[in-house]
């Protein structure tokens, strides 16, 4: 349905297209109808919806019918407008996170509608090409808004602060599930039960669900190690603490009907983590590991395992504290999946701060360069799971530079099966731009006994012909040199004949 914005948005532009066509000003229009200038100029951006009297004026005024000057329908190139407008999709979008109001960005389309209807075309055409939706949208808005804030909200943290001051059991490293379970059940009056998902088709991947009422249930997964379980009940409690009502029915939020559905997740996530990692524990720990000479993976694991948190939990939260406390925040967050008896890594979450780092979600079906420690790690576990070795989490640190440049990355990475798909294994990596900040900051960045390869983005879009771990040719890297020298020997042409 049509909402009030959308309704005044469509008469400005019509009015605006009319009034164009009949080669009158403002001013004209103004002196014809009777209406002020400034008031024609309100209703034209979208701002003022004029009453009924007004709009007869403007009828009779621009000779049009009434009925003509009211009705939704709106110039044939201007349908992907139009299109937008009714799906509501503006609605969705969260403008007000980066300081819009959707008012502004109709007053930008109002002033070239027709460019701006043909940038919409094209952009819904690049969306079917690539199976895009609004969910797609919302996710890149979230990731945005993270990205801008580098990951930290320091009203969050003071939430959970004033929570532990209230709650002073739930002070320090190791917050146990039992109280967390006994907080949940006796203090929100929850009943939480555990089962079995994969009794039912499609649920053996989702960990938890959620059921309202004025008992509300939390269903969670039985085969969820205690970790993930911790972080699942504390976020019921972030829920609970910051007042947030609108939420998905699962925890595996793989689709959102709204932007507030993923905010909401967010932020109780974020209060979960903060719960279980508090910041002044984890920023004393991290202080006296980046003094160490020499990396330590035992010792980074130690510091995990003493959090009691999982992999993701713990790379997360330290994408939160580092820009904040160590003031790195020049750096970017990756988790990969793979199909632990395939040759195929999926990356399937990328947060990037300060800017946009490799590798990155690219073309599609392209082949991530092998030479990154995380690919190298999955690899690594596949092999274990082959063997049937359970040794994980396994490890590994890498200095990594640009193949033809001197962009320098420093990349932690801690790889393990999920818990719930054996067969699959998931590799989350920290990567840090290594600037002279950076190297102020962690002394162990100069340790001789780690390896420092040259990558690339992708097999295709690669240079190194020698290259042993080259999964694909590089076709597309040999198109780019293909169209520099049709380039080049173009100009050479021009040269010669001019």
């Amino acid at each position: 349905m049509m909402n009030e914005q959308n309704l005044k948005f469509i008469f400005g532009l019509k009015l605006s297209q009319l009034r164009q066509k009949k080669e009158l000003s403002l001013k004209e229009l103004s002196a014809v109808s009777g209406i002020s200038a400034s008031y024609l100029n309100e209703i034209e951006k979208g701002k003022k919806y004029p009453k009924a009297d007004k709009i007869v004026a403007i009828a009779q005024a621009l000779d049009t019918p009434y009925d003509e000057l009211v009705s939704l329908k709106l110039q044939a190139e201007l349908n992907p407008l139009s299109d937008l407008l009714k799906s509501g999709t503006l609605q969705d979008i969260p403008f007000e996170l980066f300081g819009l109001e959707p008012s502004d960005i109709m007053e930008l389309m109002s002033n070239a509608p027709m460019k701006f209807s043909a940038l919409l075309d094209t952009f819904s055409k690049i969306a079917r090409n690539y199976d895009m939706r609004v969910e797609h949208l919302l996710f890149a808005a979230m990731r945005s808004y993270q990205e801008m804030n580098n990951n930290y909200f320091e009203d969050l943290e003071l939430q959970v602060e004033s929570f532990i001051r209230k709650n002073p059991s739930f002070k320090g490293e190791q917050v146990g599930l039992h109280l967390i379970r006994d907080y949940v059940s006796q203090k929100l009056n929850y009943e939480i039960v555990e089962k079995d998902f994969t009794e039912h088709d499609g649920l053996d991947g989702v960990r938890s669900v959620y059921v309202d009422g004025k008992k509300p249930k939390i269903i969670l997964n039985q085969r969820l190690i205690s970790s993930q379980k911790s972080f699942i009940l504390c976020k019921e409690i972030g829920y609970s603490i910051l007042g947030l009502s609108e939420r998905a029915p699962s925890l595996n939020v793989t689709h959102a009907e709204t932007f507030d559905e993923l905010l909401h997740n967010f932020k109780a996530s974020y209060f979960a983590g903060a719960l279980l990692l508090q910041r002044g524990e984890l920023v004393s720990r991290l202080k006296e590991f980046f003094k160490m000479s020499q990396w330590d993976g035992k010792a980074f694991l130690a510091i995990m395992d003493d959090f009691r948190a999982t992999p993701e939990m713990f790379f997360h939260r330290l994408t939160q504290i580092l820009p904040k406390y160590f003031d790195i925040d020049q750096l970017y967050f990756l988790r990969f999946h793979h199909h632990l008896p395939t040759n195929h890594f999926r990356l399937t979450k990328e947060l990037h701060f300060s800017r946009l780092h490799q590798p990155h979600g690219i073309g599609l079906n392209e082949h991530y360069c092998r030479r990154w420690i995380t690919l190298i790690l999955l690899k690594e576990l596949a092999a274990m799971y082959q063997r049937g070795d359970s040794n994980y989490p396994i490890v590994g640190v890498q200095k990594s530079q640009f193949h033809k440049t001197d962009n320098e990355y420093f990349c932690i990475s801690v790889a393990r099966p999920l818990v719930l798909q054996s067969d699959t294994g998931s590799c989350v990596t920290l990567g840090f731009v290594m600037t002279e900040k950076f190297k102020r900051r962690v002394r162990f960045w100069s340790d001789d006994r780690i390896k420092l390869l040259i990558v690339n983005k992708t097999c295709e879009r690669c240079g190194i012909m020698d290259c042993r771990d080259r999964v694909a040719p590089p076709l597309i890297f040999d198109k780019i040199q293909h169209q520099k020298k049709a380039a080049q020997s173009l100009q050479q042409l021009l040269e010669m004949y001019s």
